[in-house]
């Protein structure tokens, strides 16, 4: 996400960071730079024009000349104009209202909308603590219906029943009269996608509207589309009275256009950007924590929260008093660590999120980080095609068995070699961490496992 514009506004931006005084003349070349990164990365020409100028309004005048830092007080200024570009701060979905709550979903055909109605019904259900109704009034496609039910039975909310052959209105009022029967708080209404903005599909979906009344009317749109997501959603806020835009696909889109210009073109909030396939994949969207990440600075309180949220404490604890009891860290630990690991998006994942590894280092690092993800997926394989006994005590492991596990892995011998060495060194580096103590400095270790971190190679 953003890879090429931060790699652009990186490069610019540490140009003028070390300017004793600047000038309209020797920020002229830096602003047309970064008005050519905003462009090259699909945000809209009215947008970029008027981000330009706010940004060389404040850089001239008092605000940077009084500065002792006068370049970096330039690079803040852009910061914050990203942040006032794309809202300030996160607005979050209002539910105050007697239960309940509708919230309808509007979107064109193919922009991940039904996917999006099961993500955020678990983040309601697992972040809000809310009981969750989802129904589908897409009377076009079966399939539609079907992928929200299979969705509502994974995520372990309450899904209502509808079929082609009723009206979108009926089905969304059936809906709500179960709801308020079961005292559910939440409903989401999937609606049908079009591959167009038509007349009809608009008729349909005002009606719906009126007929709901939700306290939330979210327009879910895909990033990949740029500055024709933020076009699209006007439209809708023109026929709909949106309350917020949810970006899908955002991990695909290396530009980060639409980002950057849907607030601007609807006066619309974006509420959650989709950053993935799978059901947990769907962040709030926090403005300053993205104009951070987009100058290189990182997203360390994203980091933070996706820990909280992914990490086993229940598995931490235990390996915690296992240690402070003296046993060993043994390979089901190492592997637990991994899983752990993967399971906050890798690599990639953590690298996005981390200061100074955007941009240009992380283009630089991209070889080591693929590597880096490959080794760990045969890493897990390895010690998944070991037994029980020799998780526990690879001290047993002899000649034949490093054969066999080799076979059952894909591995070369000489890998489960190297896998038991590594294992070894963890081991030492646990039992120091265990007797400073805290959990925490054990994650810390673990960055250790990183390219560059001191990790052997495989």
């Amino acid at each position: 996400m953003f890879e090429n514009l931060t790699d652009r506004l990186s490069q610019t931006l540490r140009s003028v960071t070390g300017k004793a005084k600047l000038t309209e003349d020797n920020i002229k070349d830096t602003l047309r730079e970064v008005r050519m990164a905003l462009l090259e990365a699909d945000v809209a020409l009215p947008v970029v024009k008027d981000f330009v100028a706010r940004v060389k309004d404040r850089a001239v005048g008092t605000e940077v000349s009084k500065s002792l830092t006068p370049g970096q007080a330039f690079v803040k200024i852009v910061r914050l104009e990203l942040e006032s570009l794309m809202g300030a701060a996160n607005e979050d979905l209002d539910l105050s209202t007697t239960p309940p709550a509708v919230v309808l979903m509007a979107g064109l055909q193919g922009a991940g909308k039904t996917t999006t109605v099961g993500k955020l019904a678990r983040l309601l259900k697992e972040r809000k603590k809310k009981s969750v109704m989802v129904v589908s009034a897409d009377v076009y496609r079966p399939a539609a219906i079907k992928q929200l039910e299979t969705l509502a039975g994974d995520i372990g909310v309450t899904f209502f029943p509808s079929d082609i052959t009723q009206k979108p209105v009926a089905i969304a009022e059936a809906a709500i009269r179960e709801a308020k029967l079961k005292f559910i708080d939440v409903v989401l209404v999937d609606t049908a996608g079009r591959l167009a903005i038509d007349a009809e599909m608009m008729a349909e979906i005002q009606a719906l509207h009126a007929a709901v009344k939700p306290v939330e009317t979210l327009f879910v749109v895909d990033a990949m589309t740029g500055q024709d997501a933020a076009n699209t959603a006007k439209a809708f806020n023109d026929a709909l009275p949106l309350t917020g835009v949810v970006l899908t696909k955002v991990d695909g889109d290396a530009r980060g256009g639409a980002a950057l210009s849907v607030r601007a073109i609807t006066g619309k909030p974006i509420k959650f950007i989709g950053m993935g396939e799978k059901s947990e994949a769907l962040e709030p969207f926090h403005p300053e924590r993205i104009a951070s990440r987009i100058l290189g600075m990182g997203d360390v309180l994203s980091l933070i929260e996706q820990a909280e949220q992914t990490l086993d404490r229940d598995k931490a604890e235990k390996l915690t008093k296992k240690l402070k009891k003296g046993k060993g860290f043994d390979l089901e630990d190492f592997r637990d660590q991994l899983v752990q690991m993967k399971s906050m998006g890798g690599l990639g994942g953590l690298m996005d999120k981390l200061p100074q590894m955007g941009g240009v280092n992380l283009a630089q690092m991209g070889g080591a980080q693929g590597a880096a993800e490959k080794q760990f997926k045969q890493m897990e394989a390895i010690i998944n095609s070991m037994t029980p006994a020799e998780r526990r005590d690879p001290d047993i492991i002899s000649g034949s068995r490093k054969r066999r596990i080799a076979m059952g892995s894909g591995t070369q011998v000489q890998d489960i070699g190297r896998l038991i060495k590594q294992h070894k060194q963890m081991q030492k580096m646990m039992k120091k961490f265990s007797a400073k103590g805290g959990m925490a400095k054990m994650m810390r270790g673990m960055g250790s496992m990183m390219p560059g971190g001191g990790m052997p190679k495989f």
